[in-house]
């Protein structure tokens, strides 16, 4: 199936690990002219090295910290410089820490605020003009189930990835007019760096092995296995495409099944 995004320009934000570098993976797949931004230059140097080895598709490398609002639009104007537009951009960034509410400092807050919200209103505001001029753009922000069933030991992120949600809902219909679908999918448990730090932070707090805290999440995934980067990445390549025409607004969880709730 072509899904049309051959020469079209995407970006990613952290991109060099994850289901952020999974995604950029499958994009160049398709033939995607791909912009990267991530905390480590060295790690993100490593991931554009790797997916032009095997993808033979360029990767403009582009250092930023999402969290810092002085270095977003530099690194937009960057990638409009080089390509003079966005097709694509796939809103993503490492979930805020894990912690009760009672363990968690203003500090703590603001830093989550920074980075799980405001960089995805940040970075969409900076390539919405070039959408709405060319009247085609996709906006796809990775998630989390969490934003349908919390996750218990995560307020930072089942706070705000609810306000993501919210915020892209509200997006949608105010760019549609334009062509620009703004879509959101929500992650199950994924084999992730991130994921791993979870697991082994909880089999930590509880004097436990790894594999006992895995066993328990994965009773409750009908799917009883944990996701692969790359089968988020697909779906998220999907939404990016031109074959996903008529879908914008939604919220598309990517779980095995574990949330149970009809909608």
């Amino acid at each position: 199936m072509d899904l049309g995004l051959k020469g079209k320009v995407a970006l990613v934000t952290a991109g060099s690990q994850g289901i952020g570098l999974a995604t950029a993976h499958a994009l160049a797949r398709e033939g995607a002219l791909l912009a990267l931004c991530a905390r480590d230059a060295a790690g993100l140097t490593a991931a554009a090295a790797a997916i032009e080895a095997a993808h033979g598709q360029p990767v403009l490398v582009l250092p930023c910290d999402l969290a810092d609002e002085t270095q977003i639009g530099p690194m937009v104007d960057t990638v409009l410089a080089r390509y003079g537009t966005v097709h694509v951009l796939v809103n993503n960034a490492g979930g805020p820490p894990p912690g009760p509410s009672a363990r968690l400092t203003e500090a703590d807050w603001q830093r989550a605020f920074q980075l799980t919200l405001m960089s995805a209103v940040r970075t969409t505001n900076a390539v919405l003009p070039a959408m709405r001029a060319q009247r085609w753009g996709r906006i796809v922000n990775v998630s989390s189930y969490s934003v349908k069933q919390p996750i218990p030991d995560l307020m930072l992120s089942n706070s705000l990835r609810l306000a993501v949600a919210g915020w892209a809902k509200t997006l949608a219909a105010e760019v549609a007019p334009d062509n620009v679908l703004v879509n959101t999918v929500a992650p199950g448990w994924t084999l992730t760096d991130r994921v791993g730090q979870m697991l082994a932070a909880r089999a930590g707090q509880r004097q436990c092995e790894e594999a006992a805290v895995a066993a328990e999440i994965l009773a409750q995934v009908p799917l009883a296995r944990f996701a692969d980067p790359a089968e988020i990445a697909d779906v998220i390549v999907f939404l990016a495409s031109q074959r996903a025409s008529y879908l914008t607004g939604t919220v598309l969880p990517i779980d095995g099944g574990i949330v149970q709730g009809a909608l």
